[in-house]
């Protein structure tokens, strides 16, 4: 078979053609990887930041805990008597991924939590204990050898257990409400230094507003959790408009018991913008569960190039997309763990850009409500001068547990990360933008998350947490010196 000119020529054409579909991709993130400065931070003496990078304060002394469990409590009493003599104020502080001053109070005391992460599992029962310090990645590596899982967390290993409980923390478990109703017991040493345990029988009080109490009541020590097996889970991607979302989550998810971990998100390039959603979730399969290994860093890296690539970049944002949507596809065949799942690091997300931050919004509502809800911010959004990197969506089940709650209901959980210059003006703008969105979020019978910038007003806060005021009087009542104190209780009491 003769090859004529104009086979060559057409076949020449469509390997370039090629040759740039595929390079232009490389360079964008070749471009995205140069411009970082990736400077590592160094915070002044006597100086304490939180993950939003908008938080410097100076505080009177930084204590790391020790690590051994008798000794402890001495340490932490003197630490309460010196306070107390001194006239200081006690902040409690972990992985420090709140947002808004949580883990900290100007010219006080910073206890850090973190050397205190001692693990244990009755395997007779499935209950973990743990120091408050540890972290979850830390726990999910210890299970895994036992064949055990955390119940429910949030998206990220990377945060501390006493944190999570601090903040009341949700997950992407199927039914299942905050992390507070995987809580059993902890002990809490109070104001006074006394050491509790408190758990749904016991100092009942304590317990429901420890749970999402913001460190407000007192150190939290020692935390028993209900574990369940590890178990390999085969992925499944639904491509969907987002007006079909809740229909199809019943579908997929609701009818369908073998779903066991589960999370949708939003198109959120200006090219068909809120306008497209994936469904995303893990069915349990009868393959053995092997062993857990942590990711190649190669491919954390890509991972963290195709996000950070999307930074002020439409072509970022759908090449993101397109990404994601078209792996989700060979995906299909692959079988994970359920802890190889769950050990995913905030890394892999990570802003190196030292003049910019990345924050966290996210807006609680309920079913009936969930298009609505989409419609009010698309607007919003779209005027705004701040960068939208991703929505995700997760449904929370009702809490019953922790007092100042955010599920008051069965809710959709829309998660939202913005990128914000730290300038001045880009301030402002975030200001402005989480009072809409906050606005929008209470026409729509929903709730806000408090562990984030401290952009609304108290009347409003107590808008959308009509129990408020009894929770700070409850504070008071059980700390009346006010020692366990921080940025976001002052902003709200």
């Amino acid at each position: 078979m003769r090859i004529t000119q104009r086979t060559k020529r057409y076949s020449l054409l469509t390997l370039l053609i090629l040759l740039v579909v595929i390079a232009f991709p490389i360079i964008h993130l070749l471009r995205t990887k140069w411009r970082e400065t990736d400077n590592h931070r160094v915070l002044p003496a006597r100086h304490v930041d939180d993950a939003s990078a908008l938080n410097l304060t100076r505080v009177d002394t930084i204590i790391a805990i020790p690590k051994d469990r008798s000794a402890i409590e001495n340490q932490l009493r003197q630490i309460l008597h010196y306070a107390n003599t001194e006239g200081l104020k006690i902040a409690l502080a972990g992985a420090r991924h709140s947002m808004g001053g949580h883990t900290m109070y100007p010219g006080g005391i910073v206890i850090n939590m973190l050397p205190y992460n001692h693990m244990q599992l009755d395997t007779v029962n499935n209950i973990l204990s743990i120091g408050s310090g540890a972290l979850w990645s830390d726990a999910i590596h210890y299970l895994d050898h036992y064949g055990k899982s955390i119940a429910v967390m949030q998206a990220f290993s990377s945060f501390s257990v006493g944190g999570s409980l601090s903040v009341n923390g949700h997950g992407w478990q199927k039914n299942s409400p905050p992390l507070a109703s995987s809580v059993l017991s902890f002990t809490l040493m109070n104001a006074r230094g006394q050491v509790l345990l408190c758990s749904r029988d016991e100092n009942t009080e304590l317990f429901h507003h420890v749970l999402g109490g913001y460190g407000l009541f007192g150190i939290i020590l020692d935390v028993k959790l209900k574990v369940v097996d590890n178990q390999s889970l085969k992925y499944h991607y639904v491509n969907l408009a987002p007006e079909n979302y809740t229909k199809y989550y019943k579908k997929y998810i609701l009818d369908n018991p073998k779903v066991d971990l589960v999370f949708g998100r939003l198109r959120v390039s200006k090219k068909h913008f809120l306008a497209e959603a994936t469904l995303n979730y893990f069915e349990q399969t009868e393959e053995p569960p092997i062993q857990l290994f942590r990711q190649e860093k190669k491919i954390e890296e890509t991972k963290r190039l195709i996000f950070r690539g999307s930074v002020n970049s439409e072509y970022g944002k759908r090449l993101r997309w397109d990404l994601e949507t078209s792996s989700a596809i060979p995906a299909r065949h692959l079988t994970f763990t359920r802890n190889e799942i769950m050990d995913s690091q905030v890394s892999l997300i990570e802003n190196k850009d030292t003049t910019s931050t990345d924050l966290l919004h996210e807006y609680f509502i309920p079913e009936r409500n969930f298009m609505n809800f989409i419609q009010d911010i698309k607007p919003i959004l779209l005027k705004s001068k701040l960068d939208l990197l991703n929505i995700t969506i997760r449904a929370v089940n009702r809490d019953h547990d922790a007092y100042l709650n955010y599920a008051r209901e069965d809710v959709f959980g829309f998660v939202l990360l913005f990128n914000q210059k730290k300038t001045a003006l880009q301030e402002t703008d975030m200001h402005s933008l989480t009072n809409l969105l906050v606005d929008a979020a209470i026409k729509n019978e929903g709730t806000y998350y408090l562990p984030y910038r401290l952009h609304i007003a108290k009347d409003k806060m107590r808008k959308v947490y009509p129990q408020a005021g009894s929770f700070f009087r409850t504070k008071i009542k059980y700390d009346p010196s006010e020692l366990f104190n921080n940025k976001f209780y002052r902003h709200y009491k």
